[in-house]
């Protein structure tokens, strides 16, 4: 197969730079293209496109902004290849990504893949610390990733052939999101998906605590609105975060009046929690900065899922009114 990646930027050229760089150094011996798509950036990435001009096929496109998802699209209807294989800039590649992919997908072909995403050395101490939040079996973002089939690509490091992207017509305007709601387009369509264990990504995730608590609040507010678009696909583990706060408040508030059990259960959880980041990181600090992560996590998202579920299943509002910020305009 000929394999061509997509890589949406957003003035992000130093990102880009490494990503690019990471896959100079890839051991994957047959040619592959690289497809960079300027998503309307006002500092933009082609002095570092013309850096690898020599080293690397590639495409690079310039557009006005529509978004991630848009401008993936953008770059797979002008992309060569037959397999489009789908990265943030923030991402950098091991060595052994493509020849990795590659092996997996001659041993058995799937339409759409997704791979984990893992912390490089050199990231920082909150990096790692919100890495460990989004991929720890203790919290929800570790769930997704106990099914191998199945499963549910993420859209920074994501496989998705060229059929599969033609009868679906890509990813839609909802951002973020987009990669789960397209996932199930997909299996509406009998296309199947898998998780690729060994095909991970560094995901640099260069985010404050602030930061993080924006994006984990935007996911929460578009569970919801992806789940009235597809209900069959409904989980309960998406509700998880909500539960999880609100049982947290009581226990707060009965420990206020003399009730303590729930905070003991909560003390119990949160103890394991910091035990294993501390194992998992190394260090008091970064096990303390996980415990943090963690937090914003659950309350991040849990509040934006609460928030979006009353306006959505039971105001019955119009998700693009009350969201505007979770949708691009094409």
């Amino acid at each position: 197969m000929m394999y061509s990646l997509i890589i949406p930027v957003y003035n992000r050229p130093e990102e880009l730079d490494e990503l690019l760089e990471s896959l100079v150094s890839q051991s994957y011996s047959e040619p592959f293209e690289v497809v960079v798509i300027e998503d309307g950036s006002s500092l933009t990435s082609s002095d570092v496109v013309d850096k690898y001009a020599n080293t690397l096929s590639i495409k690079y496109l310039l557009k006005t902004n529509t978004g991630p998802g848009d401008s993936r699209n953008y770059g797979m209807q002008r992309a060569s290849g037959d397999y489009f294989i789908i990265f943030d800039s923030d991402c950098v590649l091991p060595k052994e990504y493509l020849k990795v992919v590659d092996e997996q997908l001659s041993k058995e072909f799937v339409d759409c893949f997704g791979g984990p995403d893992a912390a490089h050395e050199s990231f920082s101490d909150t990096q790692k610390a919100i890495d460990f939040s989004m991929t720890s079996v203790l919290t929800t973002g570790g769930v997704r990733g106990k099914k191998t089939t199945r499963f549910q690509p993420r859209s920074f490091n994501m496989g998705l052939s060229k059929k599969a992207f033609e009868q679906t017509k890509g990813f839609g305007m909802i951002h973020p999101g987009e990669d789960p709601e397209l996932v199930f387009r997909l299996w509406d369509l009998g296309f199947k998906t898998k998780l690729f264990k060994e095909a991970f990504v560094y995901h640099k995730r260069r985010i404050d605590f602030k930061k993080f608590y924006v994006q984990v609040n935007k996911f929460g507010k578009v569970r919801p609105i992806i789940e009235s678009w597809h209900p069959e696909y409904t989980k309960v583990v998406f509700v998880f975060p909500a539960l999880f706060i609100t049982l947290l408040d009581v226990a707060i508030i009965g420990w206020i009046f003399g009730y303590d059990l729930g905070i003991k259960l909560y003390a119990v959880y949160f103890s394991i929690v910091f035990l294993s980041a501390l194992i998992h990181l190394k260090g008091i600090k970064k096990a303390g900065l996980a415990f943090v992560a963690v937090l914003i996590q659950f309350y991040g998202y849990g509040l934006g899922y609460l928030k979006s579920s009353i306006m959505i299943s039971v105001l019955k509002k119009n998700p693009q009114e009350i969201f505007p910020e979770l949708f691009f305009k094409k």
